[in-house]
């Protein structure tokens, strides 16, 4: 059975892989194992800046105090 996928292209190869990985693992546990590997995409630290809007820790902190409400 190796020496058989070996011969096919990547596509087939990824698709038994997954049919695999769903056979041993469930469908829930193949897409854990999968997410293993996602390194995801973009520049986090640009993102969470325009996330912020230019926001430091004493902002957001100054912002907490502002709305706590007292237990009295």
């Amino acid at each position: 059975m190796i020496s058989q996928t070996l011969t096919k292209d990547a596509n087939s190869i990824r698709r038994l892989g997954i049919d695999a990985l769903t056979e041993k693992l469930g469908p829930i546990g193949m897409v854990e194992f999968m997410r293993q590997f996602d390194s995801g995409y973009g520049d986090y630290e640009k993102e969470r800046h325009a996330w912020l809007g230019g926001l430091t820790i004493e902002d957001i902190a100054g912002e907490i105090k502002g709305k706590q409400v007292s237990a009295n």
